[in-house]
């Protein structure tokens, strides 16, 4: 018969294979004949977090401290298996009490660092993450978990130290340098434009690193007022970095026209019954136009759950399109057309068992997933109580904000002029669409009101989504003014982009 220590050995090999159906399987033949054998206890609680099972990795990393109490990697385990089964508080005390801890190693310290900062404890994470780079200098990405930590608090000084100490251990690494340039407003007496310069120099035109530096170059280009030269090399990125993108621009744009096709008046006067919760709220307009100040200002509240950009809708919709009987949807048309025949109660349900165990912990959670808004009807049907609530701006700054954002992954519409501008073209005729056929349901908020003004429209917010007024939440952070504006530096740049908003009847003059 093995020893406990071969079985647990064995374990770990299989899981080193991502054999973890084995893994799991030996774990139980451990526990069993070894039941006070701790360390297979915390093995068996990794194992049950990476499978998915919160539940059982609880109950097993818990089983493990009765035997051996206080150990800080168990601890660790234990904050971890907390916040994926949703209790927050517990997680969050326990952190506290764990973060007096000075761990020897970096992985575990990083870890730390994570766990911290899913439970929104940045200064304690700063310290864990600036711990971990102590104990693995040359390791880049502890830097990189220092700098957002320390971006997050303001310390944007300190955020940009750790973003050169990544460049000193690697000179060419692009994503620092993006990173870096995002941190603030770059002047002509501060900024890093010679260096990358010089790093746009060094790069060939089929590294699949330079879009990041040009992207950087633009942004510090445009901080300085270098707008004619800031615009070519943001061109030149965003150009290098669609070559990349597998996008069919036509299946997007076929799908926006199909749904006021699919979603008339009369589908919301059949008497379709929802989802009888009220937990959601759906926070959406386009990238960046102000969807997480929003977030900001609801989640300050304390009976709102943050929960994220949630991909939840949109894959619980799949699902239940693809059991809608008949041939399978050739194209996305096609999936518009069978949404129309689910079971749309069934679907809220669906959502909200898909968001736990995330949410359900305060009375409401945030969705602020930006593309929701392409199913804010459908949001309707499935959670008739859901409060919904659209982000406006400016079309050409939220045009340009997005044309000069790298998202890497997500977004393809956004990397080519023409694209994103006819994109946006099918978006406001979608959201005037909705606004016609659901009057009273999209609550909207005005980026530049809420930049310039935000108490009056805080208020109302709140109001739409039945919220009590709250001091946290009228003091909420919300303000970009220096925003508003941004795309007439380039308005000859953006001319070809403006003349398409404006065939659209959606971009007004300057």
């Amino acid at each position: 018969m093995s020893t406990a220590e071969e079985l647990e050995q064995e374990v770990h090999r299989l899981v080193r294979g991502d054999r973890l159906q084995q893994a799991a399987a030996i774990c139980d033949e451990l526990n069993r004949q070894n039941p006070d054998y701790a360390s297979g206890w915390y093995t068996t609680s990794r194992i049950a977090t990476v499978i998915g099972d919160p539940g059982l990795a609880l109950q097993a990393v818990d089983r493990a401290l009765h035997l051996s109490p206080g150990n800080p990697k168990w601890v660790l385990q234990r904050i971890e298996c907390l916040g994926a089964a949703g209790e927050t508080d517990a997680a969050t005390e326990q952190a506290r009490q764990l973060a007096s801890h000075t761990f020897d190693a970096a992985g575990f310290a990083a870890d730390f660092g994570l766990s911290l900062t899913k439970l929104g404890l940045f200064e304690l994470a700063r310290e864990q993450y600036g711990r971990a780079c102590e104990l693995e200098p040359g390791n880049i990405s502890h830097y990189f978990s220092l700098a957002s930590a320390l971006r997050y608090l303001g310390d944007l000084d300190s955020a940009q130290a750790a973003f050169e100490s990544c460049l000193k251990i690697d000179p060419d690494n692009a994503a620092a340098m993006l990173q870096r340039s995002q941190l603030r407003a770059w002047t002509r007496d501060n900024n890093n434009i010679a260096d990358l310069d010089a790093a746009h120099d060094r790069f060939s035109e089929d590294s699949p690193l330079r879009h990041q530096v040009c992207y950087a170059l633009a942004k510090e280009l445009a901080d300085t007022g270098d707008f004619d030269r800031s615009f070519e090399v943001l061109l030149e990125g965003s150009t290098l970095y669609r070559e990349s993108v597998a996008y069919d621009p036509d299946s997007d744009l076929d799908a926006l026209r199909a749904i006021p096709r699919c979603y008339g008046r009369d589908m919301f006067s059949r008497g379709i019954e929802g989802h009888v919760s009220a937990e959601p709220i759906f926070v959406f307009g386009m990238p960046l136009s102000g969807v997480t100040l929003v977030e900001r200002v609801l989640v300050s509240h304390p009976a709102v759950q943050f929960a994220g950009e949630l991909g939840t809708f949109a894959h619980e919709l799949m699902k239940h399109c693809q059991r809608v009987p008949g041939p399978a949807a050739q194209n996305t048309s096609e999936m518009v057309e069978r949404s129309t025949s689910i079971d749309f109660a069934a679907l809220g349900s669906d959502y909200l068992e898909g968001t736990r165990p995330a949410t359900g912990i305060k009375p409401h959670f945030v969705d602020k997933q930006p593309l929701n808004f392409q199913y804010a009807g459908l949001i309707h049907l499935a959670l008739p109580k859901a409060k919904i609530i659209l982000l406006q701006r400016d079309p050409m700054d939220n045009f340009y904000a997005m044309f000069r954002s790298l998202f890497d992954g997500r977004y393809a519409f956004t990397y080519d002029a023409v694209e994103l501008a006819n994109y946006y073209a099918a978006y406001s005729k979608l959201m005037d669409h909705w606004q016609s056929v659901m009057p009273g349901v999209i609550h909207i908020v005005k980026y530049e009101e809420l930049v310039t003004d935000p108490k009056p429209v805080i208020e109302r917010c709140l109001e739409h989504c039945s919220l009590s007024l709250n001091e946290d939440c009228l003091t909420a952070n919300v303000r970009r003014e220096e925003s508003i504006g941004i795309w007439q530096s380039f308005a000859r740049h953006l001319e070809p982009a403006a003349e398409i908003l404006r065939t659209a009847g959606i971009h007004a003059d300057e």
